[in-house]
């Protein structure tokens, strides 16, 4: 199994690191494994997606589609502390899972949950959060408007977090209108980033992301394989174009390496950043990647 470059203990030693190692904009990120991702600023801490269990495994356990980990566990949530915001893009355990989110909210009084709307039953069910912590959101795309008591962005605390369409594998909507799977764009400081969520190509997705201005990107690249059984995602060779042809300044691969059954090597994406010229971060479970903040000119 692979082992975490920083774990536990020497893990949480890093947040805490992290401020004092850097100019007071960096902005810090940490690979948690599968699409979850830490964001530190200044201190201000923001979790996209994590899953830090092994509740799939349990459940698939005698089933005839295991989900065998790869990779251990980074850190027990519950030892995860000055926590603002956790989100989730979409109602797969992988993404929305109770035994993270319940010992977060434990951990982090105040914590905010950000989701599609069309979710909300099972955001509020799997969380355990009151509904006043609860932040659902959709996203317009081509020929529809954001849906029925959703935001299409919000501001908590230092982040500001807007949704943008994402198609797993199609744009799936709940009977209301409203998108069952986002993607969400993260302003903070001077920064943007972008978290797919799990997504495959559509339409306007370049165009949304080249008017954002993209500082760094969140992109799935274990692909898309029919014997799996479950919906798919960008290859890497598509992730590493769509970052290229959307103008997003670094991009840094995930989903993969966690379930033995839907993973990829990453070096078909390394191998087309390489050929584009597509300014990439490879980072390791656990592993920290510091964004220095740019000159002025």
């Amino acid at each position: 199994m692979i082992r975490p470059i920083q774990q536990d203990d020497a893990f949480l030693a890093d947040l805490d690191r992290a401020g004092s190692e850097a100019a007071p904009d960096s902005l810090h990120v940490w690979w948690l494994g599968q699409s979850g991702f830490l964001l530190q600023w200044q201190g201000h801490r923001l979790l996209l997606d994590p899953y830090l269990s092994d509740s799939l495994t349990r459940k698939y356990t005698t089933t005839d589609k295991p989900h065998v980990r790869m990779t251990e566990r980074v850190v027990d949530p519950s030892r995860l502390s000055g926590i603002t915001v956790v989100t989730a893009s979409h109602a797969h355990t992988d993404h929305l899972d109770p035994e993270t989110l319940l010992p977060l909210a434990q951990s982090n009084p105040g914590l905010h949950l950000v989701f599609p709307e069309a979710i909300r039953s099972l955001a509020a069910a799997r969380s355990g959060l009151p509904q006043e912590s609860l932040i659902g959101l959709d996203a317009a795309s081509a020929g529809r408007s954001v849906g029925p008591e959703a935001l299409p962005a919000v501001t908590l605390g230092a982040f500001q977090i807007q949704a943008v369409p994402a198609a797993h594998e199609t744009l799936d909507c709940d009977p209301l209108g409203r998108l069952s799977c986002l993607g969400f764009l993260i302003r903070v400081g001077s920064w943007t980033v972008y978290h797919s969520g799990d997504t495959i190509l559509f339409p306007g997705l370049e165009d949304r992301l080249r008017e954002a201005r993209i500082d760094l990107a969140f992109l799935p690249i274990n692909g898309r394989s029919p014997e799996r059984r479950v919906a798919g995602n960008l290859w890497g060779h598509e992730a590493a174009t769509l970052a290229h042809q959307s103008g997003i300044q670094a991009v840094v691969p995930c989903h993969y390496e966690l379930f033995e059954f839907n993973t990829a090597s990453p070096a078909e994406f390394e191998a087309r950043c390489q050929a584009l010229q597509q300014p990439y971060h490879r980072l390791q479970a656990g592993g920290r990647l510091t964004l220095e903040p740019r000159s002025c000119p």
